[in-house]
């Protein structure tokens, strides 16, 4: 029978051993003296074995049980999917992955390893003090979340002591993801939240409101019709009737905005409805001297929507832009086919890619300024006199609804650019 194999009644027990590292008397009358059924063995990686006797009489550090080389665990820390970061006690970086360069932005650099931290992360100081002062914690903080600056990514990180053979700390190691998109899907969630409590008590003030002013628009115009002869009764009553229809008009838009979204989706072709919306917005704003012009690409695959909504979405950039123009200049609307890439499969890393349909709708007008290009999506932010600020929050509620999103890009004294990206299949979760 082989030295590393024992007979245990009808069960064999394997000892795995190395070369390097045999049993002492000790271990192996233990073993022998075991009832099989207890019989247990430590995990290879982590139990020390006892201290052997040196040439001088002194004793070696302990050594351990190794399964697999140093290279497997490097490759282990490289290939993961979070940012790793580790640095000795004094200061300098020890192990730092592909990942954590990428999300905090830094570029990568031959002798990075062993060089200070304070050197390799000088535009992450946050990064500099959090690691810096985990050998003064006794108690470190786990799954904590940090904005870093000046990109503006919030990251969850977690960080750990690295201990020596004593237990006492000879390192410290931070393990972070990058949470942006999912800071947003939150930020975006708690908006949503609040708009739903501000448009149940909205719809029910719009509601009341809306009869009284009917009524005065009513009443005015019976007065009117009344004292025929008396001008400057005339003129005043047609400043009553026009704002009461200003008043009413925002009314209307503010339950367009809060009223949930039910779309009646089917296929229909996006060229029928940018010249729908068109016809629709040069009703309510004249279009003067300004010149619209539609590319729409040939053979266009029809798209699955609502065409009233699309028509509300596409008249409303279209109003905006004529106000802006303000009769004289040039509005260019064009729609084609794109391919859009979904967030990576779990596990797989996959990003399979999605058809859309992308319409540009470009003016040539003042621009808007960078502090307001910002804020222009927001419920009730307007620069117009007598805007309601709904009209480009309706645009977006309108786009989400159906599984796209809308980006701008302006410059003063240069135009704007309102970009709708609508996958060929949405919304239909929201139908009817």
């Amino acid at each position: 029978m082989d030295q590393n194999s024992l007979a245990a009644g009808r069960s064999t027990v394997t000892l795995l051993k190395s070369s390097a590292l045999p049993l002492s008397k000790k271990e192996l009358n233990q073993v022998m003296t075991e009832r099989p059924e207890r019989r247990s063995f430590p995990p290879p990686p982590t139990r020390p074995r006892a201290a052997r006797k040196g040439a001088n009489g002194g004793e070696d550090e302990p050594r351990r049980f190794t399964l697999v080389s140093d290279r497997f665990y490097r490759q282990l820390v490289l290939g993961m999917r979070n940012g790793v970061l580790a640095v000795t006690r004094d200061g300098r970086v020890a192990v730092m992955n592909e990942v954590a360069y990428r999300i905090l932005e830094i570029q990568p650099q031959e002798g990075d390893i062993g060089r200070p931290l304070m050197d390799v992360l000088a535009s992450q100081p946050d990064m500099v003090r959090i690691l810096s002062a985990a050998f003064d914690l006794a108690h470190l903080p786990n799954r904590a979340e940090l904005r870093l600056k000046p990109s503006g990514k919030v990251i969850g990180y977690t960080l750990s002591h690295i201990l020596d053979d004593r237990g006492e700390p000879e390192g410290a190691a931070v393990f972070f993801k990058d949470l942006t998109l999912v800071e947003q899907m939150e930020e975006r969630d708690r908006l949503r939240d609040r708009l739903a409590a501000l448009g149940e008590m909205a719809a029910a003030i719009a509601h009341e409101v809306k009869n009284p002013l009917a009524g005065i628009e009513v009443m005015a115009g019976l007065l009117r019709r009344r004292i025929p002869d008396v001008p400057d009764a005339q003129a005043l009553l047609n400043d009553i009737i026009n704002e009461a229809k200003v008043a009413n008009r925002i009314v209307i838009e503010v339950l367009d905005f809060v009223r949930p979204i039910r779309l009646q989706v089917e296929r229909m072709s996006i060229a029928q409805v940018l010249h729908d919306a068109v016809t629709l917005a040069e009703r309510k704003v004249e279009r003067g001297g300004v010149t619209v012009t539609m590319n729409v690409q040939e053979q266009l695959p029809l798209i699955q929507a609502d065409h009233l909504q699309l028509c509300q979405l596409f008249s409303n950039l279209l109003i905006n832009a004529l106000e802006a123009l303000a009769g004289k200049g040039t509005i260019e609307i064009t729609a084609a086919q794109g391919v859009e890439y979904q967030e990576p499969v779990a596990m797989s890393g996959r990003r399979d890619p999605s058809a859309t349909i992308v319409i540009d709708l470009v003016d040539d007008g003042p621009g808007v300024p960078t502090d307001i290009a910002e804020r222009v999506f927001n419920p009730f932010f307007t620069t117009k006199p007598q805007g309601s600020g709904l009209g480009l929050a309706i645009v977006r509620k309108i786009v989400d609804a159906h599984d796209g999103h809308i980006d701008l890009e302006t410059t003063v004294g240069q135009g704007t650019r309102f970009r709708v990206t609508l996958p060929l299949n949405s919304g239909e979760q929201w139908l009817k």
